[in-house]
């Protein structure tokens, strides 16, 4: 059983930046694709980015070019630095672990989630 913890949301400036981190508990850390999902009111909770056990990562296209995902096997963390920043990324931000080695964008795809931090991005 994997517990996840998300820190770093908060209250920013449109084209400001944020980072994101979550800690994990209980597994073996390095065996799991990592990934970042968000859910703004009243929509889908949708994908953002995600790295594989291998260090491979991936995005979303709305996100592509200004959020960088990264992890950090010893420290059993993954982050999400988040620039240039937009009103359309306010959400709840979630992080999520998936078995396997491929690459995971569906909310299905994943096993462990924390319980997410809110990003609010002013205008």
């Amino acid at each position: 059983q994997v517990q996840l913890v998300e820190s770093g949301g908060g209250l920013v400036q449109a084209g400001g930046s944020l980072r994101l981190s979550c800690a994990a508990s209980g597994g073996t850390f390095s065996n799991y694709g990592m990934g970042w999902f968000r859910q703004a009111p009243g929509k889908e909770r949708e994908f953002v980015a995600g790295v594989s056990w291998s260090d491979s990562t991936y995005y979303a296209d709305s996100v592509k070019g200004r959020f960088t995902i990264s992890r950090d096997n010893a420290e059993n963390a993954v982050y999400l630095q988040m620039n240039s920043l937009k009103p359309e990324d306010t959400a709840v931000y979630y992080c999520a672990a998936k078995w396997g080695l491929r690459r995971g964008t569906l909310r299905n795809e994943y096993s462990y989630w924390g319980q997410g931090t809110q990003v609010t991005v002013s205008s």
